[in-house]
C-alpha cells in the first residue's frame, strides 16, 4: 500500500482501455442521504460518450443496488456491479442478476434501528448488505460499527464488516469490487482491454488490488491515509474533469485492430 500523500495524477492509457466507476464520492459529491445526490446531464453525456468510445467497456462498480443507479442515472441503464457484486448487469439495457435480502438482515436492521434510534442516522437495507450512514451523525459513526461487529457473532458464517469514511456496513464475504471487476474482464467487451478504475473509498481497495495485479490504472479519488492505488485525484470536480479529458481524445482501437 502506499500512503496517498503526494501521488501523481493518472496517465493517459495506452491501447485499448476499459473504465470503472465507482459512483458515490466518485463521480458525485457525498450527501448526507444516499437519496439526496443529483445527476447532471453533462455527467449522463460523459458517461454516453466514454461508453461509445471504449465500444461499451464501462461499467459502474458501485455499493447502491443497480435499481437504484437506474433510478439516477436514467433513462441510462449501463453495465454494472450493484451491491459490491452481489448484483451484476453484464449487457446494456440487459437484465439484473439480483440480491434478496435474508430474514436475519433484515431483523438486525430493526434492531439497529432501535439501537441508534436517531433521525439522522439511515439504515439502508441493501439485499444481503446492511449499511449504516453516520454522514448527518458522525458522533455516532463508532457506536455504529460497535453494533455491527457485536452483530457477526449472531449472524452465519460467511459475513464481514467493512467501515467505511461516514458509515460501516455488512455484508456477505462474496460482496467484493474486485471479483465483480474480475468478471467483467472475462467478457467480450472488456476482454483484452487495460483496466481502469476510479474508487474513493475502503471498499474499492480490493478493486485497486485487483486491477493493478491485471496490470491496470487504480485511481484513488480525495485520498488519505494508505492505499494500494498509485494514482490520486483530488476530488469529484478534478475525477470528472479527467473523464472528461479522456472522453476529448480519439477514438482508441479495439483490441482486434490493435493486434493486427
Amino acid at each position: 500500500m502506499s500512503m496517498s500523500t503526494h501521488l501523481p495524477e493518472p496517465a493517459v492509457p495506452k491501447g485499448p482501455w476499459s473504465l470503472f466507476l465507482d459512483i458515490d464520492g466518485t463521480l458525485l459529491e457525498h450527501a448526507a442521504h444516499p437519496d439526496a445526490v443529483v445527476v447532471s446531464e453533462e455527467l449522463r453525456m460523459l458517461l454516453t460518450q466514454l461508453e461509445a468510445q471504449l465500444d461499451g467497456a464501462l461499467a459502474f462498480i458501485t455499493g447502491r443496488p443497480i435499481a437504484a443507479v437506474d433510478h439516477l442515472f436514467q433513462p441510462l441503464r449501463l453495465r454494472a456491479a450493484g451491491l459490491y457484486g452481489l448484483e451484476h448487469r453484464l449487457a446494456r439495457d440487459g437484465p439484473v442478476e439480483a440480491a434478496v435480502e435474508p430474514a436475519d438482515i433484515a431483523a438486525l436492521a430493526k434492531e439497529i434501528a432501535t439501537e441508534l434510534d436517531n433521525a439522522d442516522v439511515y439504515i439502508e437495507r441493501k439485499g444481503p448488505i446492511l449499511a449504516i450512514h453516520t454522514r448527518a451523525a458522525p458522533h455516532l459513526l463508532r457506536r455504529a460499527t460497535r453494533l455491527v461487529e457485536q452483530a457477526l457473532d449472531k449472524l452465519p458464517a460467511g459475513y464481514r464488516v467493512l467501515a467505511g469514511n461516514a458509515g460501516v456496513e455488512l455484508m456477505p464475504l462474496e460482496a467484493a469490487k474486485g471479483a465483480a471487476i474480475r468478471r467483467f474482464m472475462q467478457i467480450p467487451a472488456f476482454r483484452g482491454r487495460r483496466p481502469v478504475f476510479l474508487g474513493d473509498d475502503t471498499s474499492d481497495e480490493n478493486g485497486f488490488e485487483v486491477v493493478n495485479e491485471l496490470d491496470g490504472i487504480s485511481v484513488r479519488i480525495k485520498p488519505y491515509g494508505s492505499t494500494a492505488a498509485p494514482f490520486a485525484l483530488a476530488g469529484v470536480d478534478a475525477a470528472l474533469a479527467w473523464l472528461d479529458g479522456m472522453s476529448r481524445r480519439e477514438t482508441v482501437g479495439t483490441p482486434a485492430a490493435m493486434a493486427k
